[in-house]
């Protein structure tokens, strides 16, 4: 369904509803003019649901994100007057553009959906789910996101261009000044997701399959050309979303190629590499392919 908005990105498209499924957060990472808005903009229409987009500059404070207490000169009392947080999906576009302090802002309601100013907590609706984007090219004005943040995005998807084949069909079927995604029709409604959402507890998961996710995990922080490897909560990441990809399949149980196919979009951002690796030109997924071929796959 989403294919007919976001042509050549099938395997994020799939990866970033995978993710939605199981409660996560996506990065995406991608030069300008491929699609990334699309993408988002595609996804909330065809689950019918309300969407924010966020354009994080320097000036953004964090209030700007999450609301503010305004007073009312009739009642005499301050009410809570909300961000755009407070929505279904996120689009938090060039999230690095925004200095750490505004970053954080999203920390709490990344984790554990919800949203706490001047003392008093407000509760995020239940399907939360935030997509940040990145430009990979630009670096002047920008801020290295916080090994926290980074940590608690479930995946990083990296957007490449279209192959000719798609581009051209691109050129072919755009009219001028239409939308993309005014083809799509709402498909799932938010209470059906939530209903996935619990469905994903009973997924069966062999012992053997928790081991080789253990496995993996481990091996990135042992690995001579990680400084820091990936944390318990990636461990658990990778596990839910394994669960996630035998559910779209439709199986019950999750298999080593479930747990194969999502290793890196999962792990590879919280890698932190040595720094003279990086000067060498080493690359997480490159690690990460090192390590899936060095552990044996359970049968």
């Amino acid at each position: 369904m989403l294919e007919k908005a976001v042509l050549g990105q099938t395997e994020n498209l799939q990866f970033m509803w995978e993710c939605l499924l199981m409660g996560g957060h996506v990065l995406i990472e991608g030069v300008p003019g491929l699609g990334k808005t699309l993408m988002v903009r595609s996804l909330s229409q065809v689950i019918q649901c309300h969407q924010s987009r966020i354009q994080f500059t320097p000036d953004l404070m964090p209030s700007d994100i999450t609301g503010t207490k305004v007073y009312d000169l009739q009642t005499g009392h301050f009410s809570f007057r909300q961000g755009p947080i407070f929505t279904h999906i996120l689009l938090a576009d060039e999230i690095n553009r925004t200095p750490p302090k505004t970053q954080a802002a999203l920390l709490e309601a990344m984790e554990e959906k919800q949203v706490t100013v001047d003392g008093e907590t407000y509760q995020l609706p239940s399907l939360f789910f935030v997509v940040a984007t990145q430009n990979p090219v630009e670096h002047e004005g920008t801020y290295t996101l916080p090994e926290a943040q980074m940590d608690r995005f479930t995946m990083k998807l990296m957007m490449n261009y279209p192959t000719g084949e798609h581009e051209a069909l691109l050129l072919a079927t755009q009219k001028i000044h239409s939308r993309r995604e005014s083809k799509l029709e709402s498909v799932i409604s938010i209470e059906e997701i939530i209903e996935i959402r619990q469905e994903l507890e009973d997924v069966t998961v062999e012992s053997s399959v928790i081991h080789y996710i253990l496995a993996l995990v481990q091996a990135t922080r042992n690995h001579p050309k990680v400084y820091l490897g990936a944390s318990p909560r990636a461990g658990l990441d990778v596990l839910a979303m394994s669960k996630a990809g035998a559910i779209v399949k439709g199986r019950q149980f999750v298999t080593p190629d479930d747990v194969r196919r999502i290793v890196k979009p999962v792990l590879r951002h919280r890698l932190i590499l040595h720094p003279d690796g990086e000067l060498e030109g080493w690359k997480a997924d490159d690690i990460l392919e090192e390590i899936i071929q060095s552990i044996p796959v359970p049968r």
